[in-house]
């Protein structure tokens, strides 16, 4: 069993040592848009043929404003595929996409793009109320790379698709109990992004 699985894994590096000398594989990127937001973010994407790539990213923004009772606290991960029309990191590209996370928000006016139904409208009740949950969605992208030079790209891209939000809704931004539990969905945009792109 050893042996088979050390051969493996020469082999391994051996395909993609010999494929990263040929062109870009892999990419470190920064969304500059999610920055705005107050929202370090960092993503990975990698080259899995010609014109397909895998992408991963991961935002957190873990500050409150006003002591305490204003924020918009939240993690996300999002995983996508990636098809090019081209070549991967050049050009027009079609993906699909998810998302998961976890957030706490309060009295903030919240830009989201999209509309809520069968639950609370989480856009307006924010500003009022605390609400406390998590989320699970999928959607389709669309985006398009610019190379800049040889080892930099800027991208643009967007993202629509659904989203279920399960959540705690509370008095205020830092006290009061828990007034109501309950779920909301989500359809509207989920991606949005002007990135800059380290390749490798």
């Amino acid at each position: 069993m050893r042996k088979f699985l050390r051969s493996t894994i020469i082999l391994i590096v051996l395909f993609f040592s010999g494929t990263i000398a040929t062109e870009a594989q892999l990419a470190v990127k920064n969304n500059l848009l999610y920055d705005l937001t107050t929202t370090p973010n960092l993503g990975l994407e990698y080259g899995v043929g010609y014109r397909s790539t895998v992408s991963l990213v991961y935002g957190l923004n873990p500050w409150s404003f006003s002591g305490g009772e204003r924020k918009a606290k939240h993690w996300v991960l999002m995983p996508e595929y990636r098809w090019w029309l081209c070549s991967r990191f050049n050009g027009h590209f079609f993906g699909v996409h998810a998302l998961g996370g976890e957030f706490n928000a309060a009295n903030m006016n919240i830009p989201v793009p999209g509309a809520f139904f069968g639950g609370d409208n989480l856009r307006s009740g924010v500003r009022d109320y605390r609400y406390q949950g998590s989320f699970l969605g999928a959607g389709a992208t669309y985006g398009y790379q610019w190379i800049l030079s040889r080892h930099w790209n800027i991208e643009a891209e967007v993202g629509v698709g659904y989203a279920h939000v399960w959540y705690d809704k509370y008095a205020c931004g830092e006290c009061g109990a828990r007034l109501a539990d309950g779920g909301t969905n989500y359809f509207g945009i989920t991606k949005l992004g002007i990135s800059f792109l380290y390749l490798f």
